[in-house]
């Protein structure tokens, strides 16, 4: 019986040193990246360079995990400067417009172990859409350099640029309807 109330206690202690944490992306290892194809031929990436993104758990394997991202839409970067202004055009992201890309999570769903489907609300161009993306869990570990806890993170998924009004009649063969998001995120513990 003595054996049962000590394990329960260092249950309880687990869970609470672990309760309703928040941990914000560490900018300078975060990437939040994109692939689209051009004439069926060439694959485009490019990244946003502005961008937040926080998680608040309270559970050690971040299977209760909840996410918010903010993304300044004018960030966009392909490293080709004619492109990226016609990106942010009336013609694409309308960021005049529509200066904000942002994503927040309403579940997680377990895989296994450390993966997950992340489903969520995805506002881009000014509507918004539901959206399934995978989530590895890559794990957690006290950094070196600030002696606090970093947990990592890999996102990967398709959306349909089509659903989001992004240059809706540019045919498919020109420019692929489909957009791969690829995202890894290094977090602090605040």
């Amino acid at each position: 019986m003595k054996k049962a109330i000590i394990l329960f206690a260092v249950a309880l202690l687990n869970t609470a040193a672990f309760a309703q944490t928040t941990w914000t992306n560490d900018k300078m290892h975060s990437k939040l990246g994109f692939t689209i194809t051009h004439l069926s031929v060439s694959d485009v990436d490019g990244i946003f360079t502005d961008f937040t993104c926080t998680i608040t758990a309270s559970k050690p394997d971040f299977s209760d995990a909840k996410f918010a991202l903010t993304v300044n839409a004018t960030s966009v970067n392909t490293d080709v400067d004619y492109r990226d202004k016609d990106l942010r055009s009336a013609s694409y992201f309308d960021v005049a417009k529509y200066p904000t890309i942002t994503f927040t999570s309403t579940g997680v769903s377990t895989v296994s172990a450390n993966h997950y489907k992340l489903s969520g609300n995805l506002t881009l161009h000014g509507v918004t859409k539901p959206v399934t993306l995978d989530l590895w869990y890559r794990g957690t570990i006290t950094n070196p350099m600030s002696k606090k806890d970093d947990a990592g993170f890999k996102l990967t998924g398709t959306i349909n640029r089509t659903d989001f009004g992004i240059a809706p009649n540019a045919p498919n063969a020109m420019l692929s309807t489909d957009v791969v998001i690829n995202a890894n995120g290094e977090f602090a513990k605040q």
